[in-house]
C-alpha cells in the first residue's frame, strides 16, 4: 500500500504544478519582477541585457522574448523621451502608437505600444521587416536610472501577453 501512495502523491503535486502555473520572479537593479506561465526565465545574451523572459504562444514562430535591460551611471540608457521616439524610429513609416503613463505606487512607468512594419535586427546591423508587428516597451524608475523592458512579435500573438505584461512591469511596486 506505502509502495502506492508515493507516485500518487507524486502524480498529485505534478497536477497540482501544471493546474496553478508556473510562476517566478526575475531581479533586475533591486526590483522583484514576478511572472507566472506563460513566461519563463531563459539565459540573457548581449550586453546590458539584465534579463529575459521567454513565452511560446499561437501565432508566433518562436517563442517571443521580454528583454529587460540595465545601463550603469545615472540616467544609463537616457531619458524617456529619447527611448519612446527611438522605439518608434524601429517601424517603417509611422506606426500605429498608444502611450500610457502608469501609477506603480508612487512611481511612474511609461509604456509604449505600437504596431506596423517593425525593422527586426540588431542595433547596428542589417534589419528584417516584419509586417504586422507589435511592440510593448516599458521603462520602469530604478534608483538612479530606469529599467527598459521590452517585447515585439507578430501583432496577435503580443496581444495575448500584453496585459500580462503589463502586470508584470507593475509587479515590484505591488502591495
Amino acid at each position: 500500500m506505502r509502495s502506492l501512495l508515493i507516485p500518487a502523491f507524486i502524480a498529485l503535486f505534478s497536477l497540482t504544478t501544471l493546474v496553478r502555473g508556473e510562476e517566478g520572479t526575475l531581479s533586475v537593479n533591486g526590483l522583484a519582477f514576478k511572472f507566472a506561465s506563460p513566461w519563463a526565465e531563459v539565459q540573457s545574451t548581449g550586453m546590458f541585457r539584465a534579463g529575459t523572459l521567454a513565452a511560446t504562444v499561437d501565432g508566433a514562430e518562436k517563442p517571443v522574448e521580454a528583454i529587460f535591460y540595465s545601463f550603469p551611471g545615472p540616467g544609463g540608457g537616457g531619458d524617456t523621451e529619447a527611448n519612446v521616439k527611438r522605439w518608434l524610429g524601429q517601424f517603417q513609416g509611422t506606426p500605429e502608437s498608444k502611450r500610457e503613463e502608469l501609477d506603480a505606487g508612487g512611481s511612474k512607468i511609461t509604456l509604449v505600444t505600437a504596431t506596423g512594419t517593425y525593422n527586426d535586427g540588431p542595433p547596428m546591423g542589417a534589419k528584417t521587416p516584419r509586417e504586422n508587428y507589435t511592440l510593448i516597451a516599458a521603462i520602469v524608475p530604478s534608483g538612479e536610472s530606469n529599467i527598459f523592458v521590452k517585447l515585439t512579435g507578430p501583432k496577435d500573438a503580443i496581444a495575448k501577453l500584453a496585459e500580462g505584461f503589463k502586470k508584470m512591469v507593475l509587479s515590484p511596486f505591488a502591495k
